[in-house]
């Protein structure tokens, strides 16, 4: 049993590209592929697909980004955790590196960086943070 199912897949992102990976596996879920959905539009994986493992499980295949042979992602942490969850409303709203990064923020509205989230006039708990 996993006790944080959108850290793990962090973790594996993170251990993927020190390895230098293409891809990366983790199991499907809606709230990670929702993460995901982010990633992509802010432009830090190439993109995702779902796939069947061997055990009939479905899951997530992420294309990861690379540029000048350096991971485009340099720093992935999660910041809200099943022991203590984070909340921020829409003036507190965290800025990653002066904006240069994202933070990725689950809202009634659905899951969305922090930019979004303030243009929505919206917070929410916020997942993780992305540079």
């Amino acid at each position: 049993m996993m006790n944080d199912p959108l850290g793990d897949m962090l973790t594996r992102i993170r251990n993927a590209q020190m390895r230098h990976k293409s891809t990366v596996r983790t199991p499907a879920s809606r709230l990670r592929a929702w993460v995901l959905d982010v990633l992509r539009d802010e432009g830090y994986i190439r993109g995702y697909e779902t796939v069947k493992a061997e055990n009939g499980q479905s899951e997530l295949e992420i294309s990861l980004k690379y540029f000048d042979g350096e991971p485009v992602i340099r720093e992935l942490r999660r910041v809200s955790k099943p022991g203590r969850r984070v909340y921020a409303g829409v003036k507190d709203l965290p800025s990653v590196r002066n904006g240069l990064g994202v933070s990725i923020v689950s809202t009634p509205k659905g899951v969305m960086s922090d930019a979004a989230a303030r243009t929505a006039n919206i917070g929410g708990e916020v997942l993780c943070t992305v540079f």
